[in-house]
């Protein structure tokens, strides 16, 4: 393995140069020559990769010691740094992993920190810290925006693979589900298995373990059984002897990601059973090997008229009937990734059940590839929301869990995902700043408190800095970065209002999910899979009404205070007031203005911020690398170009219904309705 890191490290030494984003946050490591004295007796191959990384790029003439410790506080990946007065640095860990995580803290501090290594000691709040990929066997991705697959197609690219566990490991990440969820049963035969073995083998070293999505039906599509009935014991027993076959090449593996019954896919309800018995039945496959289930509750079947109701009804009456080895994995949200909704009910509302939350990297509903929009503030929001008297608290009044982070880092298996955003561009993330997504996943998956402003200052100060070509002094250097860090902290809600602000949801363009289409509603098309359904505009107003009272009562899948919060628009929170109310044009809101009037001004304010990223991109010109500046303003320029679409389209189309004239202090319109109705549909022919 030595040998093998090795070339990795000659590799990004010899493309340093290139400051195209192929470095991710690694770009200042090579600012001076190293001078670290770094000793470890460990010799794994895990280890080994920490003493190369510290001896490669850590820049102090200080001695680094790493040493195994037992020390249950610190648990299987936790470590701790320790500062002598003389200035020797000792990383401690109770695993080669830990040790390697120690590593990165001490190369993180050192771009961060002015005052040298500074003591610490950190656990992770989650044990397993996922990646979810959407890549397809034939190398493309399912809302992939950086190009091709570098886990599966023809061609392999074992370097990449260490390249991506390096930047993993670096922010804490370990377990990876190398496929998408959309599985083909393919990925369980034996040319499958194999390469998935051979990406193991280059993760391993890294801390990282590979999981499978699986396909429900493998056991008659792939092993040519009459059924994949969960209770058929011949299905059973596919089920353990692939599970066999799976550790006997790879013993680390970690589990299965399964999307069952949801979008066409195929589940245990097409026999009849519950997704329990599915879950239970993978579940005891995989007890042997110590192999987790991922579950997904990403379902909506027709159990309910409203959307946002379906998966909490379909889980909620199992709860407590899982496997302790299975994992439910829930959605930020109860829609789909949106820009902003509430959370969903399930947090909290599976009393006996574990859950975990998944998180979308990818960007799907929030600008893709082109839009600046850092999602840590979104993440910090949500996995901070309290829990009061939710069912699980109820269940557990002498253990209460207060936020979603609290309750989902609890358990034995705790566990979070993020669908990833990675592919084989060069730059790994369709753009530079979506890899802050990335890297902030990793920190907040590592620990869930941490401020995403704090988050977003480190990123810029690994990422953004070291192109700073002309060496600004030190003062110049930070009011320039700290510009930048300001507009990633504005730019999460500042594309809440250029797209749908007040709470309306899923008002995008069908199919590739880019821009607007509020107006999309095909003949024979699922209702659910049109805008309309969710926003409702017409003449007497807006928005999804699911109050109690007069809607479809998804209030009531939350717990109190929250449900009479939100149930009552005089105190639904604005953020969600047209995800949970159909509220009139002119209905007053809290600054004086009308309903109509505010969202006016959210899309105008939302539009102006994102032109304005032009002008703070561009005070870095005459210091930042030309490479590195010429393509983030590219993507600027062309998210504010689209922002023109979403402002434009969106008032239009709503004044069409509403027939309010526009307030003085409205923008005039660059385009009329039908130009960006056909625009939309230019777009479908490029976009996925």
């Amino acid at each position: 393995m030595k040998h093998i890191f090795l070339a990795l490290v000659t590799a990004l030494t010899l493309s340093a140069q290139a400051n195209n984003g192929s470095q991710l946050w690694f770009s200042g490591y090579r600012t001076a020559k190293p001078q670290a004295h770094v000793s470890c007796k460990l010799s794994t191959p895990t280890a080994q990769i920490a003493v190369g990384e510290l001896t490669n790029y850590y820049r102090s003439d200080a001695r680094v010691q790493l040493s195994l410790v037992k020390d249950k506080t610190l648990g299987t990946d936790g470590f701790r740094v320790t500062v002598a007065p003389s200035g020797e640095v000792t990383v401690q860990a109770t695993t080669d992993r830990g040790l390697l995580y120690g590593a990165y803290e001490l190369l993180r501090q050192q771009e961060l920190s002015p005052d040298g290594p500074q003591a610490v000691t950190s656990v992770p709040a989650y044990k397993h810290r996922i990646l979810n990929h959407w890549d397809n066997m034939d190398g493309s991705i399912e809302r992939g925006y950086a190009g091709q697959s570098f886990f599966w197609g023809p061609a392999t690219n074992p370097q990449r693979w260490q390249e991506y566990g390096r930047a993993c490991a670096s922010i804490g990440l370990n377990v990876a589900v190398i496929n998408n969820v959309n599985a083909s049963p393919r990925v369980l035969g034996t040319e499958a298995l194999q390469r998935t073995r051979d990406i193991a083998d280059a993760l391993r070293p890294y801390g990282m373990r590979v999981a499978l999505a699986i396909n429900f039906s493998s056991p008659a599509a792939l092993g040519g059984l009459p059924t994949s009935d969960p209770l058929d014991p011949a299905v059973q027993q596919w089920w353990k002897a692939k599970a066999n076959e799976i550790y006997s090449l790879i013993p680390d593996f970690a589990g299965f990601l399964v999307k069952a019954n949801s979008e066409g896919q195929p589940g245990p309800q097409d026999f009849g059973r519950t997704q329990a018995d599915g879950a239970n039945m993978l579940a005891a496959a995989l007890r042997p090997h110590k192999g987790i289930v991922m579950w997904r509750s990403f379902i909506y079947a027709p159990n309910d008229p409203d959307r946002a109701k379906q998966a909490y009804n379909e889980f909620k009456p199992l709860d407590g009937q899982f496997a302790d080895n299975v994992i439910i994995q829930v959605k930020n949200g109860p829609i789909d990734f949106q820009p902003h909704e509430p959370y969903t009910p399930l947090f909290g509302g599976m009393a006996l059940t574990p859950v975990m939350a998944e998180l979308q990297v990818a960007m799907e509903y929030l600008g893709q590839e082109r839009w600046l929009t850092y999602l840590g503030p979104q993440w910090q929001t949500f996995l901070q929301q309290p829990l009061d008297n939710c069912a699980y608290n109820l269940q557990h009044p002498k253990t209460p869990r207060t936020t979603i982070a609290d309750l989902t880092t609890h358990y034995r298996e705790s566990a979070i995902a993020g669908v990833a955003n990675t592919g084989a561009n060069t730059d790994w993330c369709g753009s530079i700043f979506n890899q802050a997504n990335w890297y902030a996943f990793g920190r907040l998956a590592w620990n869930p408190d941490t401020d995403p402003a704090e988050i977003a200052r480190e990123w810029v100060a690994l990422t953004v800095r070291p192109a700073l070509t002309d060496e600004p002094d030190a003062a110049l250097a930070e009011e320039l970065c700290g510009n930048v860090q300001a507009m990633m902290m504005q730019s999460w809600q500042a594309t809440v209002n250029t797209m749908m602000p007040l709470g309306l949801h899923h008002i995008f363009a069908g199919d590739h999910h880019y821009g607007p289409e509020p107006w999309y509603a095909p003949e024979g098309t699922r209702v659910d899979w049109t805008p309309p359904y969710y926003h409702k505009a017409d003449l007497q107003g807006i928005g999804f009404d699911r109050t109690q009272a007069t809607g479809t009562g998804a209030t009531a899948q939350y717990p109190k205070p929250y449900a009479d919060l939100v149930e009552n628009s005089a105190t639904c929170p604005e953020a969600c007031l047209l995800f949970f109310h159909h509220v009139p044009w002119d209905y007053p809101m809290g600054n004086d203005m009308t309903l109509w009037e505010n969202l006016c001004v959210r899309y105008g304010n939302g539009l102006q911020i994102i032109r304005n990223y032009q002008i703070d991109w561009q005070a870095l010109a005459e210091y930042t690398d030309p490479e590195f500046h010429g393509l983030v303003m590219a993507k600027l320029r062309q998210q504010a170009h689209d922002a023109r679409i979403w402002h434009d389209g969106c008032l239009l189309y709503f004044q069409s219904i509403n027939h309010l004239p526009f307030p003085s202090f409205t923008e005039p319109m660059e385009y009329n309705l039908d130009e960006l109705k056909q625009w939309t549909e230019d777009m479908r022919s490029t976009r996925h």
